[in-house]
Order: structure tokens, then sequence, then C-alpha cells
């Protein structure tokens, strides 16, 4: 699922934290029309959050959700940070240990990201860009 337009027309958010909240919940409708399993939201663990954890086959996939409301200050995915993937690692770690019993036998691991921009300058409809395989 690579760049794509939402079918979605939302109204702008108000708040930094209304963005975010519409972003992840976007991410999340694009990752299960894409075909993967989201298992979890907003996990709080011992040194941070994972946005949202997934399942891709058999494959457990952390996703981290950068959302913008334009880009004027970049693009969404350039803030994510290598001490953000190494503590997305650790999360994930912690997450499996925590729902080891809970999940199928996994055959790979992998972080991901999804990129939403609302830009709502351009008709309305948010850009939503799944990066598979961040690490």
């Amino acid at each position: 699922m690579a760049d794509q337009r939402s079918a979605i027309t939302v109204k702008p958010p108000s708040r930094k934290s209304e963005v975010g909240r519409l972003g992840e919940e976007l991410a999340a409708q694009a990752l299960v029309a894409g075909g993967l399993t989201v298992l979890g939201k907003n996990w709080r663990g011992h040194r941070g959050e994972l946005d949202i954890v997934a399942l891709d086959g058999g494959t457990l996939v952390a996703v981290e959700v950068k959302t913008r409301s334009s880009l004027y200050f970049g693009a969404p995915a350039a803030a994510i940070t290598n001490d953000k993937i190494m503590r997305m690692k650790r999360l994930l770690c912690q997450w499996i240990a925590e729902h080891r019993n809970e999940i199928p036998r996994l055959k790979e691991l992998r972080l991901d990201a999804v990129a939403v921009v609302l830009d709502y300058r351009k008709g309305g409809a948010p850009v939503i860009e799944h990066l598979k395989g961040i690490y």
C-alpha cells in the first residue's frame, strides 16, 4: 500500500492531539484495508508507546504513525529518528513478552511507519503512505 488518497473526507481537527488521534485512526483503517490485522493501538510499555501493533500473515508489525496537517514542517516520516526505531524495537520485544500466549507462532518481526498528511487545502482527502520495513 503505497501512497494513497483516503476515501474518507474529514473536517480539520482543532488541536495537535486530535490531529494525532485522527492520523492513528486513518492509519489503522488503511492497514486493515491492506490486509493486516490490528492487535492493539496505543500500547504503553515501560519506556514509551507503540502506536499500532498488527499482524501481517506470520509477521508481527510495530507501526509508528506520524501525522501532519500540512507539509510545511516537512514530511511526517522524516520525524522518525534512529532513537525512535531503537525504542520501537525494545517496546515490541516487551509487547511480545506480555502477549506471548495471545499470538500465533511468528515467522518474523517488522517495524513499519504510516505517514498521514491531512492537507485540507488540496481537496480534503488525507494522503496515507505505508512504509514497510523501516528496520
